[in-house]
């Protein structure tokens, strides 16, 4: 008796198990069927994803990680409906809720990456920048090499190559100098109080006008700035149409040589730095009056 009944309790729970299994097979199938072309759409969602982003932003990273988030959201809907044709809702609650809790731990785990990887896919989509763009970010001024998911990849101008947070990156001040119409090239000079102000003005800006590089929709433009210690200072502003690098420094080496000619020309002194000494006690009294006044007193 007490070997009978345990078999018969097993031969009732397999007979019920059996019963259900047939009774759930059409629901089955449809699950099966419904995970299948989901599967298939994925694949489908995720090329065309991939191509799309790809074309659009050509950051190959970024396409291949909306192609995959985008395939995988298409298999976890599928399986989740599917999941609902055999009346598993408990399930499919449970496991919605362990993913929200899982999420929640993992962002407080990884803030950081998160943040640098959200900065990441901002600058892809704004597009601040292009690849070899002439960018100042920070102090650093640099070649834009390539916009990673979790950094931003720069080469500094004497050659070495710079990984900065891309949420660094996106958070501060960012300077593009490839995007612009053109640059301005802005010369310091300064002449001596003896000159004529109008006249070396003239000849400051008659000295670029045939520039090669210059921006002939421009004209240049020269401002008196102040009373220095030795001379009176300028600014002469000129545009050229170039951004690079190279070019604008080529343009301002141009300049400085143009301008020292144009001076030597026109008699315009460019004068060193200049000190006055005073011997007087309320100032004003040159070095041979005390030398004088020394003398007589001596003798």
């Amino acid at each position: 008796m007490q070997i009978e009944e345990p078999i018969e309790l097993l031969s009732a729970k397999l007979a019920g198990w059996v019963e259900s299994l047939i009774t759930m097979l059409p629901n089955l199938i449809v699950a099966l069927v419904i995970v299948l072309l989901s599967w298939v759409a994925g694949r489908i969602v995720r090329s065309v994803t991939r191509r799309t982003v790809e074309r659009s932003t050509g950051n190959l990273d970024l396409a291949r990680l909306a192609a995959g988030a985008t395939g995988v959201a298409v298999l976890l809907g599928g399986t989740f409906i599917a999941l609902g044709v055999l009346q598993l809702d408990k399930t499919v609650t449970t496991l919605l809720a362990g993913a929200g809790v899982v999420g929640l731990a993992l962002g407080f785990a990884f803030q950081e990456t998160a943040a640098n990887f959200i900065s990441g896919i901002a600058l892809t989509v704004r597009r601040p920048f292009a690849n070899g763009d002439l960018v100042q970010l920070g102090d650093d001024l640099a070649l834009v090499e390539r916009v990673n998911l979790r950094s931003t990849e720069i080469r500094l101008l004497d050659g070495p190559i710079v990984y900065l947070p891309n949420r660094t990156v996106f958070q501060n001040r960012i300077v593009n100098f490839s995007q612009g119409r053109g640059r301005r090239v802005d010369l310091e000079v300064g002449v001596s109080y003896a000159d004529d102000l109008q006249r070396a003005r003239r000849a400051a800006i008659d000295s670029v006008r045939d520039l090669e590089s210059r921006d002939d929709a421009r004209e240049p433009e020269f401002f008196w700035t102040g009373f220095g210690a030795s001379s009176i200072d300028g600014v002469l502003r000129f545009w050229i149409r170039a951004t690079d690098r190279p070019s604008y420094l080529r343009a301002r080496s141009v300049a400085v040589q143009q301008v020292k000619a144009a001076f030597d020309a026109a008699d315009i002194t460019i004068p060193f730095p200049i000190r006055t000494l005073d011997f007087g006690i309320e100032g004003g009294v040159p070095l041979g009056e005390v030398l004088t006044v020394s003398g007589a007193n001596n003798a």
